[in-house]
C-alpha cells in the first residue's frame, strides 16, 4: 500500500525529534565550546542534509537522514545560543570593585533571614564616573550585616526595604562571575544561572563610606512579577506573627506552602517540610508541575464547557466543546505564567497547546512526537526526566481505550493502576538523580494528589478572589501535613542506596518500563534483572590498609570525608548560611547519601561557624555517629549529642589505618583566649602515606607542636585556618613537608583567604596548592597518593566558571 506525501513526511518527524534529543544531550557534554564557526558549519551541514532528503526514495535512508539533520542543527543551534551568551559574560578585571548600576529588579525579591536575594536587569552601569559593560542580567543580594568565622555580626549595615518587582534603583554593587559549589552528585548553582540567562551575581553595598541605595520610581516593565509578589505578600501577611507556639508554626508553614502552589514560589515552604515531602514521595505536588497545570486546564475547560452550554447563542456562534479546549488553554497558560514560567510549565502548556490545536483541527499527532518536545537546558533538570518517564509510563500502560462508558470503580482501579504503575517504573530514575526513594510513596501519593489537586490547589487559587480561602487551604494542607508527617516516621519509609552510574540508572528505568507493559507476566519478570544494578549499587570502598579523602566543597569553611574499608569520619561540618540553610544540609548529607555513607565518628575541630554550621543536619542524617570535638559544656550542640572531648594522645585503628589526634592537650582547655587555639588536629595514617587535618591552628600552636618535635610530617595537609596569614609558618611547613596542600575557603572570600604571602611559603617547599575555589571537591587515596581529582575539572561543562587567577 503506497504512503501519500503527507504521510511519508509525517513519518519522518519521529526520527527527527528523537535526532533532536540526542543533538542536545551531546552538546550539553561539552567540555567547552566551540568557535561560533565550527557551529555554523554544522548548521550548513544540516541544511544541505534535509534539501538532500527531499530527493531520497528510500525510506530507511529518509529516516536516518532526519535524525542526523536533526542532531547536527540542535548540536549548531544551541552552541550558537551559548555562544552568545558567553559573550556577556563578566569582565574579570570588573570582580570585587565597587560598580554604579541603574536598572530594574525583573522579579520578585526573596525574603531572607539577614538578606534579600532578586533579579535586576541593568540600563546603565559605571564605574569612576566612566561607562562600563557589565552583564544584562544580575543575581543580587542585599545584606543586613556580615558575620565572622564564629557567627558575630562584623558591621551592621542598612536593612533592605520591602523591594518590589519592577521597581527603578540605583545601586552601588561588587560583582562576581557565576560561582557555586562543585560536589559529585550535587547541586550545580552555576547551571541554575545560566539557565536564567544570569551572569554574574553581587551584592549591594550599604556601608557606612558607600553611597546610598536610591529609589527612582516604579517601571511597570514587569507587571506578572509584581502581581505574582502582591499575591504572595497578601498570603503572608494572614499568618499572625508567630511568637513560636506550635500551633503557630505549623499554620505559618503551611501558609509557605499555600503562597507556593499559587505563586510558584518554593522557598516560601519550610526545609522541614522538605524533608517530609521527600521521605514520603509527594515533593512534586508542592511545586508548580505538568500535573498542576494541566488538571487546572481540564478543570478550567469543563467549567467554560458547562457555561458556554448554557448560552444557546454561544452555542450556535461556536460548539462549546471547541470552545471549553480554548479556555482551558488559555487559562493553564495563564495560571503557568503567574506561577513563574518554570520549564516544566512551558513544557507542557507547549504540549497542552499543541492537543488543542490538534483536537480542534480533527488531526491527530503520535505522543511519542510529543513527548520529545524538549528545551535544550532542561535535560539537565531532574524534574524533566521524571516528567519524561512518567509520561511514557501513562502510555505503555495504558492499553486499548474502551468505547463503553467506564463505571466508578472502574475509574478508581484505572486511578490505582496507573498510581502503581508510575511508582514503579520512576523508582530506578528517583534512585539514579537522588539515591533515595520513598517506600510508602504509592499509599502517600494515593492521599496526597486527590487532596492537593483537587481540594488544595483550588481553594488557594479561589482566594485570588476571595482571601479568607487561603485560610481554609492552609488548614487543609496542615492536616494533610499532619497525616504525611506520621508516613515519613514510619520504620523503613525511605530506601537509600548509593547513588549508580548512568548505564545502571538507564537499564534499571528499562525494567520498569518493561515491568508496567501489558506484556506476559514472563516477560515481565525477565525484566528484574535489570533493575538489579540500580538497586544493589555499592560505591567504591578504599582496600584493607588503604584510605581516602574527600574534601567537599562547601565554600568557606571545612568539611573533609575520610573512609577506611569499613569505617567512615567526617572532619568539621561546613559554614551556617541562615537559619534554614547550612553546607550540612545543602550539601554534605546529599553527598553522604549517594555515597551511602554511615558515619562513625564526626570530629568537630573547634566551635566557629564555618566549622559547625552544618552539624545539626548531619547529626539528624547519620544517627549512630559518634561525635567529638573542642566544645565547652555549655555549647548548645551539646543539646544535640553529646560529644567527647578530643586530646593530644587520643588515637585509635580502623582497618589497619591510624589515627591519632595531636592537638589541644589536656591544659589548653580553659587557657585558650581564642577557639581557633583549641582545634582538633588529626593525623592520618596507614604506614606508608599519612594525612594532616590542622584545623584553624595558628602560629602559637604550631610553633609548640614543632618545638615538641610532635610527628607532623605528612604527604597531604589541609591548610591551617583556610590559609590565613596567622598560620602555615616557615617552620611549621618544614616540619610537615606535604607534597600537596589544600586550601577549603570561599571565591572571593571577603577574608582574602589564602593570603599571598602563605601561598609564597608554599611554592618556595614545591608544594602543590589547591584551592576548593578552583578545584571544587577534591579527592585523594593513600593509593595514588600523587594524584588529587578536582571536581571542577573532572566534570567541566562549558557554562561552569573557571576562575581566572591561579593559587
Amino acid at each position: 500500500m503506497q504512503t501519500s506525501p503527507a504521510q511519508s513526511q509525517a513519518r519522518l518527524l519521529t526520527p527527527a525529534l528523537l535526532g533532536w534529543i540526542t543533538g542536545l544531550a551531546l552538546q550539553l557534554q561539552q567540555s567547552e565550546l566551540w568557535p561560533a564557526a565550527h557551529y555554523g558549519l554544522l548548521s550548513a551541514a544540516a541544511f544541505a542534509l534535509v534539501l538532500a532528503i527531499g530527493r531520497w526514495h528510500h525510506m530507511v535512508a529518509r529516516l536516518l537522514g532526519s535524525f542526523i539533520a536533526a542532531a547536527l542543527l540542535a548540536h549548531a543551534s544551541t552552541g550558537l545560543r551559548a555562544t552568545l551568551f558567553q559573550q556577556q559574560a563578566l569582565d574579570p578585571a570588573l570582580e570585587g570593585k565597587d560598580i554604579s548600576i541603574t536598572g530594574r529588579i525583573s522579579a520578585m525579591p526573596q525574603f531572607g533571614e539577614n538578606s534579600t536575594r532578586f533579579r535586576f536587569t541593568v540600563e546603565s552601569a559605571t564605574q569612576n564616573g566612566q561607562a562600563v559593560q557589565v552583564p544584562p542580567r544580575l543575581y543580587l543580594s542585599w545584606y543586613g550585616g556580615f558575620r565572622n568565622e564564629d557567627g558575630a555580626l562584623l558591621e551592621p549595615l542598612q536593612v533592605a526595604p520591602p523591594l518590589q518587582a519592577g521597581e527603578r534603583w540605583l545601586f552601588t554593587v561588587r560583582l562576581r562571575a557565576p560561582h557555586g559549589t562543585r560536589n559529585p552528585h550535587g547541586f550545580d548553582f552555576e547551571l541554575w544561572l545560566w539557565e536564567r540567562d544570569l551572569q554574574a551575581t553581587g551584592y549591594v553595598r550599604t556601608g557606612k563610606r558607600d553611597p546610598q541605595p536610591q529609589q527612582l520610581g516604579q517601571s511597570w516593565q514587569h507587571p506578572v512579577e509584581w502581581a505574582r509578589q502582591q499575591v504572595r505578600d497578601a498570603i503572608q501577611q494572614r499568618v499572625p506573627v508567630v511568637s513560636g507556639t506550635p500551633d503557630e508554626e505549623a499554620q505559618a508553614r503551611a501558609m509557605g506552602i499555600v503562597a507556593a502552589l499559587v505563586t510558584g514560589d518554593q522557598q516560601a515552604i519550610a526545609r522541614s517540610d522538605w524533608d517530609v515531602f521527600r521521605a514520603t514521595g509527594v515533593a512534586h505536588l508542592m511545586s508548580i508541575s505538568g500535573l498542576h497545570i494541566t488538571l487546572f486546564a481540564w478543570l478550567a475547560a469543563l467549567l467554560l464547557r458547562a457555561l458556554w452550554r448554557s448560552s444557546p447563542r454561544l452555542c450556535l456562534a461556536y460548539p462549546a466543546q471547541h470552545a471549553g479546549l480554548l479556555g482551558g488553554l488559555l487559562l493553564a497558560a495563564g495560571y503557568a505564567l503567574f506561577s513563574g514560567w518554570g520549564v516544566p510549565a512551558q513544557r507542557t502548556v507547549l504540549m497542552l497547546a499543541t492537543v488543542t490545536l490538534l483536537s480542534l483541527s480533527a488531526r491527530r499527532w503520535p505522543w511519542p512526537q510529543l513527548w520529545l518536545l524538549a528545551d535544550p537546558w532542561a535535560l539537565l533538570q531532574a524534574g524533566f526526566w521524571l516528567s519524561f518517564v512518567a509520561v511514557s509510563v501513562l502510555f505503555a500502560g495504558a492499553g486499548q481505550q474502551q468505547d463503553t462508558p467506564k463505571s466508578w470503580k472502574q475509574r478508581v482501579v484505572d486511578l490505582l493502576r496507573e498510581q502503581w504503575l508510575i511508582t514503579l517504573a520512576l523508582a530506578p530514575l528517583t534512585l539514579l538523580l537522588f539515591g533515595q526513594v520513598s517506600l510508602v510513596g504509592l499509599l502517600a501519593n494515593l492521599a496526597a494528589i486527590p487532596w492537593v489537586t483537587l481540594v488544595v490547589t483550588p481553594l488557594a487559587l479561589l482566594g485570588m478572589l476571595w482571601s479568607p480561602l487561603w485560610d481554609v487551604a492552609a488548614q487543609t494542607v496542615q492536616w494533610l501535613a499532619a497525616v504525611l508527617q506520621v508516613m515519613a516516621a514510619w520504620p523503613l519509609a525511605t530506601l537509600s542506596v548509593a547513588q549508580a552510574p548512568l548505564w545502571a540508572g538507564i537499564a534499571g528505568v528499562l525494567g520498569g518500563l518493561l515491568l508496567v507493559l501489558r506484556l506476559p507476566w514472563a516477560m515481565r519478570f525477565a525484566a528484574l534483572p535489570l533493575l538489579l544494578p540500580v538497586l544493589l549499587w555499592q560505591s567504591s570502598r578504599p582496600a584493607a590498609g588503604q584510605f581516602e579523602l574527600l574534601a567537599a566543597d562547601i565554600g568557606q569553611g571545612n568539611a573533609v570525608l575520610v573512609r577506611t574499608a569499613e569505617h567512615a569520619l567526617l572532619y568539621d561540618a561546613g559554614p551556617r548560611h541562615a537559619n534554614d540553610s547550612d553546607a550540612g544540609q545543602r550539601v554534605l548529607v546529599p553527598l553522604l547519601r549517594a555515597l551511602d555513607v554511615r558515619l562513625d565518628r564526626l570530629v568537630l575541630s573547634h566551635r566557629d561557624s564555618d566549622h559547625t554550621g552544618g552539624v545539626a543536619a548531619v547529626l539528624a542524617a547519620q544517627p549512630d555517629a559518634e561525635l567529638l570535638s573542642s566544645l565547652e559544656d555549655a555549647h548548645e550542640l551539646q543539646a544535640l549529642r553529646r560529644s567527647s572531648r578530643c586530646m593530644a594522645g587520643q588515637a585509635w585503628d580502623w582497618d589497619g589505618v591510624h589515627f591519632e589526634l595531636l592537638h589541644p592537650s589536656a591544659e589548653d582547655y580553659g587557657k585558650a583566649r581564642r577557639s581557633n587555639a583549641l582545634s582538633c588536629v588529626l593525623r592520618i595514617s596507614n604506614g606508608a602515606q599519612t594525612v594532616l587535618l590542622a584545623g584553624d591552628i595558628e602560629k602559637a600552636q604550631e610553633a609548640r607542636m614543632v618545638l615538641e618535635k610532635v610527628a607532623l610530617r605528612a604527604d597531604w595537609l589541609l591548610v591551617p585556618h583556610h590559609g590565613s596569614k596567622t598560620s602555615s609558618t616557615a617552620a611549621f611547613l618544614d616540619a610537615v613537608a606535604p607534597h600537596t596542600a589544600l586550601v577549603q575557603a570561599g571565591y572571593r572570600n571577603r577574608f582574602g583567604h589564602p593570603a599571598p604571602e602563605v601561598l609564597r611559603r608554599y611554592e618556595e617547599r614545591d608544594v602543590q596548592v589547591l584551592t576548593s575555589a578552583h578545584c571544587g571537591a577534591a579527592s585523594w587515596q593513600s593509593a595514588q597518593p600523587r594524584q588529587t581529582r578536582c571536581e571542577r575539572q573532572a566534570q567541566a561543562r562549558y557554562w561552569q566558571h573557571r576562575p581566572v587567577a591561579t593559587p
